[in-house]
């Protein structure tokens, strides 16, 4: 193992969209502290890489092809992973898509497309896992938003709606899950390191890093060591709440 802490040893974890950025490096921080990982996508070869990047790490992982929009498709993940393993104990919302263009030039489908996966999805995601931790008196689910959906951000008006949306609706799932030891919190990164901030143009990447106070952009390991935190028992006396990871960008 790469490393020697057994704290969610026998905790079953499902982080969607894991495949890479993000919600590859959640799925290698809680594998790594003894979870038995599932990580699921809607792309063969992404899935199939991630799988390999996490064993070259040595732990297990199983792989489970979903689109989180589709309901049919969830439940039927959901029936997999408790096949395999028969409890859920986290659940990781970070599935997520941008379809970026200003509100005039938007069309309803990139609407609908960014508001299905990112919403709906963790609604879909949720529902199905809450249900198992119900049954088990516990859980711990942490929602993956951003400080766009606090901000707001031109030409991100669905992609904003949708990560504000999640802000709501972890609030709310929160007060309903509490009297069943069931946790329900967020993280909202800032400027990560990943495949979407790489596209960004040195002139833009430059403008970006004077408005954060620690003047460098994040690593998906810092959004993953703070998803760490609030799935362990550290976190236990807090739902509800949403976690900025950002460098100081929104205060």
């Amino acid at each position: 193992m790469g490393d020697s802490n057994s704290e969610l040893s026998g905790k079953v974890a499902l982080v969607t969209g894991g495949t890479r950025g993000i919600g590859l490096a959640v799925a290698r921080r809680l594998a790594r502290a003894g979870a038995q990982v599932v990580i699921c996508g809607t792309n063969d070869e992404r899935l199939a890489q991630a799988v390999t990047s996490l064993q070259a790490d040595g732990v297990s992982v199983m792989s489970v092809k979903a689109d989180v929009a589709d309901f049919q498709q969830v439940e039927a993940l959901i029936d997999k992973i408790l096949d395999k393993h028969s409890r859920i104990d986290i659940v990781v919302n970070n599935a997520g898509i941008a379809k970026d263009t200003l509100l005039l030039r938007m069309s309803s489908a990139d609407w609908d497309d960014v508001l299905s996966v990112n919403l709906k999805g963790a609604f879909h995601i949720t529902k199905a896992a809450a249900k198992v931790m119900l049954k088990q008196r516990s859980g711990r689910i942490v929602n993956i938003t951003s400080v766009i959906g606090v901000i707001g951000n031109a030409g991100q008006a669905n992609y904003a709606a949708s990560k504000a949306g999640l802000i709501g609706f972890t609030k709310s799932v929160a007060k309903e899950l509490a009297s069943r030891n069931i946790t329900v919190n967020a993280v909202a990164p800032g400027f990560i390191e990943t495949d979407m901030t790489g596209r960004l143009s040195e002139q833009a990447k430059a403008a970006l890093l004077e408005q954060i106070p620690l003047g460098r952009f994040g690593s998906p390991d810092d959004v993953a060591e703070v998803v760490f935190f609030l799935v362990s028992e550290a976190s236990r006396y807090m739902t509800g709440q949403v976690v900025h990871v950002d460098g100081g960008m929104v205060m």
